[in-house]
Order: C-alpha cells, then sequence, then structure tokens
C-alpha cells in the first residue's frame, strides 16, 4: 500500500448528460482541504459544455470526452488506468450525481486509510435530501441499517471510525495504485449497475484490507426506493423502478452469482426473488423475465436491450 504523507491523488469522475450536478460534484471535489494533485473526467456524452466546465476548474485537469458510451463500468475503468499513468498513489472516484460531504472528506479518508493500513476506503454514502439517512440499505449481519446512527453494531466502541470489509464502491470510494494493480478496473461487460459489486467481490477474495471510515460522508441521491423489503423486512429484494435498470441489474446478478465468492448465495437469490415474484407481487411474467436476465449473465451474454 502507497504511504499517504506526500502521495498523488487522482480524483476521477464519470459522467453522462449531467453537466449541472456535475458541476456540483467538481465543485466540492477541487475545494478539499487536503486538495486533489489532478482531476481526471470521463465525460460518456462528449458534451462541449462539459469539457468546457473541467478547463475552468482551478485545479489540474484530464478531460475524456467518450465518443462512445462506455457506461459507468467502462467510465471508471478508464478513468483509473488514466489516473494510474499520471502517477497516482491513491485513486478517488466519484459519479457525476454525489459530492463529498464537506471539504475535509479526503483528508479524512486518507488519515483512516493510513492508520488502519487499508489498500481501499470508502465514506458512508448518505442521502443528499437527509444525511443522517443512508443512500442505500447496509446489511451487518442479519440487520439492515438505514440511519448512520445505526451503523455501530451491538457492542461497537463508540470511538472506532472504521467498518471493516464493507464498502460502498465508486461513490468516494478511495484505491491505492497498489489495490488496482492487485484487483483490476471495473469490467466494462457491466455496463452499468453491479460493476461496483464485482469490485468489491474482488476485493474480498484478494486479502486487502479495507473498509468504510465512519467518519467520512458522500451525499448521494436516495436509492433505498430500490430495495423491496420481504418476510417482514427481514430480507430484501432489489427490484429498480424502470425497464432498463431492471435489465442491466438482473442480468448483471446473473453474471456475479456465477462467480466465485458469490455461489454460495445462490440459494437465497432464488429464494428471494421467488417469493417477491411468485408470492408477494403475484408476478409469474416478472420471475420469468427475472430468470431470462439472470440467464443472460451467467452465460455471459452482455448484449445491451
Amino acid at each position: 500500500m502507497s504511504r499517504t504523507p506526500g502521495a498523488t491523488v487522482v480524483a476521477v469522475v464519470v459522467t453522462h448528460q449531467r453537466a449541472e450536478l456535475l458541476k456540483a460534484s467538481t465543485a466540492v471535489i477541487a475545494g478539499q482541504s487536503r486538495p486533489v494533485d489532478h482531476l481526471v473526467v470521463v465525460d460518456n456524452a462528449d458534451e462541449r459544455v462539459v469539457a468546457d466546465h473541467v478547463a475552468s476548474l482551478a485545479i489540474p485537469t484530464t478531460y475524456i470526452g467518450s465518443k462512445h458510451n462506455l457506461g459507468g463500468a467502462g467510465g471508471f475503468a478508464l478513468g483509473m488506468l488514466q489516473a494510474l499513468a499520471l502517477g497516482a498513489d491513491w485513486v478517488w472516484c466519484a459519479d457525476d450525481d454525489g459530492r463529498p460531504e464537506g471539504p475535509d472528506v479526503l483528508a479524512t479518508l486518507l488519515a483512516c486509510a493510513q492508520r488502519h493500513g487499508l489498500g481501499e476506503v470508502s465514506p458512508v454514502v448518505a442521502n443528499i435530501d437527509d444525511p443522517d439517512a443512508l443512500a442505500f440499505p447496509l446489511r451487518r449481519g442479519l440487520v439492515w441499517r438505514r440511519k448512520r446512527s445505526e451503523l455501530f453494531a451491538d457492542g461497537d466502541d463508540p470511538s472506532e471510525d472504521l467498518l471493516p470489509g464493507i464498502a460502498s464502491l465508486m461513490n468516494g470510494a478511495l484505491f491505492s495504485a497498489d489495490t488496482i494493480d492487485r484487483v483490476g478496473v471495473p469490467d466494462l461487460r457491466l455496463f452499468v449497475r453491479g460493476d461496483e459489486v464485482e469490485m468489491h467481490r474482488r476485493l474480498v477474495r484478494s486479502g486487502i484490507p479495507f473498509g468504510t471510515c465512519l467518519t467520512a460522508a458522500y451525499l448521494h441521491p436516495d436509492g433505498s426506493d430500490e430495495f423491496r423489503p420481504i418476510l417482514g423486512g427481514r430480507m430484501h429484494t432489489q427490484y429498480p423502478d424502470n425497464e432498463a435498470k431492471r435489465f442491466f441489474t438482473y442480468r448483471n446478478r446473473g453474471y456475479l452469482m456465477a462467480q466465485p465468492g458469490m455461489r454460495k448465495l445462490l440459494p437465497q437469490e432464488y429464494a428471494r426473488f421467488a417469493w417477491f415474484f411468485l408470492v408477494q407481487q403475484r408476478d409469474p411474467a416478472g420471475f420469468r423475465e427475472w430468470l431470462r436476465l439472470r440467464k443472460l449473465g451467467r452465460t455471459e451474454h452482455f448484449d445491451k436491450p
């Protein structure tokens, strides 16, 4: 793992037709108390307004306008490789619709990584409209947490600042260059949805220490509505709000669940989605579509809809 003092930090942001949101994100990134050394913006829409904005920032920048939509997976893969080519010791990833909670997030993440010997560290991903709520529910053991104040399990030391072995990637995630060398970059084939889960799988299997820093936060639009409770809230299933999101989510989960380290979850996966579609929603057609999409992923057919 790279040492943090004097390290070069390159931030990577991927965007697609959200110039105004990007401006809000980059304003906070450019205003960190521990300045980023370089910012790479991968623009999947190759828009002049984005190129002009990036050029106007008062920090060193690289703009990559892609005439081919690489998705979040390909965009971060390209941006992370560019960051390494620029000499990054640490790569700080951010989406265009979120932003660090304040000016000290990068400094806090670097200090946490150094203190705990981490190869990757993520902030808590909080709801941009309600910062005490989590943008995505997080499970610890059998209990789902929806508030930042609930992230400590019973008996945890309240002074501890790290949730080890759990991280939301890309939303403010900070990777050491050595970690990227060892686990790779996101898989272009996944396009969107699940690419961060696949990276998390690789992190777990690599044995590299990683986790979530509980004293830093990244603000993101609420995504908890996608996670539908079943069995009285004891379990959840993911049901995105539109057909395109469901296509990529379920297809990519089919691929993910066929990978080493994930296969043990298959019985639970079938049970959860069968219950959701057949019992709770009474939607046999939806269950058949779920089966079709997950088979596409399992057999590595990555056609787009």
